[in-house]
């Protein structure tokens, strides 16, 4: 029934040009910000593991639209931009189904300026993660030249632990062959997330793609639930979608039954569904990067009982209410401010019904790249920005956790735009979409 959604363009073409002007817009931020300090932007794009595909760092995407692991960029003081490739010592192509061809005559396609090897031909179709020197001899030469003059390294090293922490240990590792290296980093991460925010008509139409399979993904799970089916099976009716739409899930989805879904972060996904409980259903799909993130609630049974129903619409209502105070100037959350703060809004709004001690967490996030993406909460929102909006009522003691979730767009001057809109939430949307028969088409 659903079939194959149209794909959005690819980077190569039309949206290359995106790129570049990315890469320079930063070259501009940078300068601005140290205009003291002479030196290089280097990028660096994480290595590929044996456990589950490979998906790029997110800043060396948004900078290059490439999806090749172990990459590196730099951009010279002079604005050229200079692509590095791991010269494989074996035919990669025989061993892996690589996105792009990378080579010299490749580069303008890609909006690159020159090609280079990042050392030595090495003796596999991989990078490992703790590569000898003369893997990326010429980047280290590169490096011990910039150390050596004393020139600032602009790279991505945030110094909180959790963040690009992949791309960081490229970092350490390299510092072992280059000594004094760190001496000379200046993270510009902060640049990156202030570009990085406000998203481009590209970026809104790779997330409302994103949503469309979510969709589709959503309805398929419908279709498995059903009183003692297991929570697996309707994941996998989830992922059976993406799947077919050439995606991934953009993060492990939490499919929660019954008291599970009052679990923030359930995802045992293992157990079976009862009847007369709630499902609660917490997926996105990644497109070209991009991230959808949205939940649901279904009633196992088909039907809502009275009392699910009324909680269900104060979940849904105090969203409504959030939303129609989404625009730029508000906060996604500031104590201080709480009459502009939306997760204040949601809990005075909660509060008149004797829920608010009831939500456990924020009342949304920035979104893109990553599902929770870049961008400094103590920042009031602004044109571009796209947000999430998901209150939650969790009740333990009676089994039920509900949440809705859906993505937002902040405009200037009008509502802020819902991405996910096609995706049925009202009490009589889900009961209807429960009582349908789907036929879902495998060929």
């Amino acid at each position: 029934m659903f079939g194959k959604l149209k794909s959005n363009d690819s980077v190569v073409g039309g949206n290359m040009q995106e790129f570049k002007d990315r890469r320079g817009r930063l070259r501009e931020l940078v300068a601005e910000k140290y205009p003291q300090k002479q030196g290089r932007i280097v990028l660096f794009a994480p290595f590929e593991h044996v456990r589950h595909s490979f998906v790029q760092d997110s800043y060396f995407y948004y900078m290059t639209g490439l999806t090749e692991p172990a990459l590196s960029l730099v951009i010279e003081p002079s604005g050229e931009s200079v692509l590095h490739a791991p010269q494989y010592g074996v035919d990669r192509h025989q061993w892996m189904a690589s996105s792009a061809v990378l080579n010299e005559s490749t580069m303008p396609l890609h909006g690159f300026d020159s090609f280079k090897f990042l050392g030595d031909a090495t003796r596999s179709y991989q990078m490992d993660p703790y590569f000898a020197q003369s893997d990326y001899g010429v980047i280290v030469d590169l490096l011990q030249g910039m150390v050596k003059r004393n020139e600032s390294l602009f790279t991505v090293y945030p110094q909180s632990g959790g963040e690009a922490v992949e791309v960081k240990r490229i970092i350490d590792h390299l510092s072992g062959f280059v000594p004094d290296l760190k001496k000379i980093i200046v993270d510009i991460s902060p640049q990156l997330n202030s570009m990085r925010r406000t998203k481009s008509m590209m970026e809104i139409g790779h997330l409302y793609h994103a949503a469309e399979i979510t969709d589709a993904g959503l309805q398929s799970a419908a279709v498995m639930i059903k009183p003692e089916n297991s929570e697996a099976e309707v994941q996998a009716a989830i992922e059976y979608m993406y799947t077919e739409n050439d995606t991934i899930s953009a993060y492990y989805p939490i499919v929660a039954g019954g008291k599970n879904a009052t679990i923030l972060h359930y995802n045992n996904n293992n157990q079976k569904l009862k009847a007369g409980e709630l499902l609660l259903i917490d997926t996105g799909a990644m497109v070209q990067h991009y991230c959808a993130d949205i939940t649901r609630v279904f009633p196992v049974s088909g039907i809502f009982s009275d009392e699910q129903k009324d909680l269900y619409n104060i979940v849904l209502e105090t969203q409504s209410h959030v939303v129609k105070q989404v625009r730029p100037g508000m906060w996604i959350s500031n104590p201080q401010e709480q009459e502009a703060s939306l997760h204040h809004i949601a809990l005075a709004f909660l509060k008149q019904h004797g829920y608010d001690k009831h939500m456990h967490h924020g009342i949304g996030h920035f979104l893109g790249l990553d599902v929770h993406d870049v961008g400094d909460r103590s920042i009031q929102l602004k044109k571009g920005d796209v947000i999430t909006v998901e209150p939650g009522v969790y009740i333990p003691e009676k089994n039920v956790g509900i949440r809705i979730e859906d993505n937002y767009w902040v405009m200037d001057d009008s509502d802020a735009i819902c991405l996910s809109e096609q995706i049925p939430k009202t009490v009589d949307e889900v009961e209807n979409l429960m009582q349908r028969d789907f036929e879902i088409d495998l060929g």
